[in-house]
């Protein structure tokens, strides 16, 4: 997981704008939208804009991108049963 680049679309993108880079990337194989690119392969490019538009919502429900970052974790961690 590269919290840089999902710290930075966070900041930089609506979970609208961060959600027409994944129909992006699902339809032609990258984002085009400026400023979304993101390295990797497809599934990891999926992975991180699929994380940054979590949290981007989490953070316009009213959480700090610190606790916005730390509830994707623990979602993360709840969904491979590392955590109740």
């Amino acid at each position: 997981m590269n919290i840089k680049e999902i710290k930075e679309l966070a900041k930089k993108f609506t979970p609208q704008q961060i959600e027409e880079c994944i129909d992006q990337t699902l339809k032609i194989g990258k984002p085009t939208l400026e400023g979304c690119e993101v390295t990797g392969d497809t599934m990891e490019v999926l992975n991180t804009l699929a994380k940054a538009e979590t949290v981007r919502e989490l953070m316009e429900q009213g959480m700090s991108e610190v606790e916005a970052i730390r509830e994707l974790a623990r979602r993360i961690r709840r969904l491979q049963g590392a955590e109740r």
